[in-house]
């Protein structure tokens, strides 16, 4: 983060930067993985003891073939384990590297039945969050020199939050709040049952919010970003807005309130609204749409 006012509204629930700290507990992250392999039936997986020797040892090394950013290692790492305690790991890109095509990420050794029978949970974790950092990234760099950060939303996974959340920090993005009870944010329908009425809105919201805590609202034209202006809201999402509207509405606002961009953001098109100079870029394909990234086990 680059500013005060970045690090004073983190300190309230509009969004998280907590870094690569991996987001589940120990206890967490056992149970989840277990109930992955479980679904997998990897106690029965009748291809493998058909054909490997019980006492057969390998080692393999896990090989991102594109370019990208890794996350999940963590979980990959407890598939393993959880089949073969005694496995070796050794990880030379952790979460959050990026890494060119054809890397090793890490290496392995242990019972070949193991590794075999763990192998599809482990890529699946792998993949899914790699996938996630990969597509932040790109956008990160896309907007790069501009000020404006990428964030996410809470368009995720069901159960799966955080750690979707997590593959996005791992890609340099900020987390937006993480669930209802985190911040406000006054959205277009519960601007609907007040009749659009943005200064009522907000003063119930401060009535019944903790002291101390930021309201966001939804805005969809420039009558509405100047009724949250004189309600005085700290953060102004301008949604779905063209590019002309957007530079108008940033400068409306004239630093006054922290400035979001939100709705049908592209690659393509997310330099250009970082030049507006609005301050967050909040996309939810990051965590819906991003594409899994092809990593693979390969076996010495």
């Amino acid at each position: 983060m680059s500013s005060h006012r970045d690090k004073e509204l983190a300190n309230h629930g509009f969004f998280w930067e907590e870094g690569l700290h991996f987001p589940l507990t120990k206890k967490e992250l056992t149970a989840l993985v277990a109930l992955a392999l479980e679904e997998d039936d990897t106690k029965h997986d009748i291809t493998t003891a058909a054909t490997v020797l019980s006492n057969r040892r390998a080692r393999c090394r896990l090989v991102s073939r594109p370019s990208g950013v890794i996350s999940g290692l963590p979980l990959a790492i407890e598939a393993f384990e959880q089949i073969d305690p005694a496995v070796t790991v050794r990880v030379d890109h952790p979460d959050g590297s990026r890494i060119a095509p054809q890397t090793p990420v890490m290496f392995l050794s242990g019972h070949a039945r193991a590794l075999l029978s763990a192998e599809r949970v482990a890529l699946n974790f792998v993949q899914k969050l790699s996938g996630i950092a990969t597509m932040t990234a790109r956008y990160v760099d896309a907007v790069a020199g501009t000020g404006a950060h990428i964030l996410d939303t809470r368009k995720t996974t069901p159960l799966y939050r955080r750690l979707e959340k997590y593959a996005v920090r791992c890609g340099g993005g900020l987390n937006h709040r993480m669930d209802l009870a985190s911040s406000v944010l006054i959205k277009d329908n519960h601007l609907a049952t007040v009749e659009y009425d943005i200064p009522l809105a907000a003063r119930r919201a401060r009535s019944l919010a903790p002291a101390g805590m930021k309201i966001e609202v939804e805005c969809e034209t420039l009558d509405h970003v100047r009724a949250a202006l004189d309600a005085g809201v700290d953060v102004i999402m301008f949604d779905n807005m063209q590019l002309m509207e957007l530079r108008e509405a940033v400068k409306l606002v004239n630093r006054q309130a922290v400035t979001e961009a939100s709705g049908g953001v592209t690659l393509d098109t997310v330099r250009l609204i970082a030049e507006t100079g609005v301050d967050w870029i909040s996309i939810g394909a990051l965590t819906h749409s991003s594409p899994a990234l092809n990593v693979g086990l390969d076996f010495d």
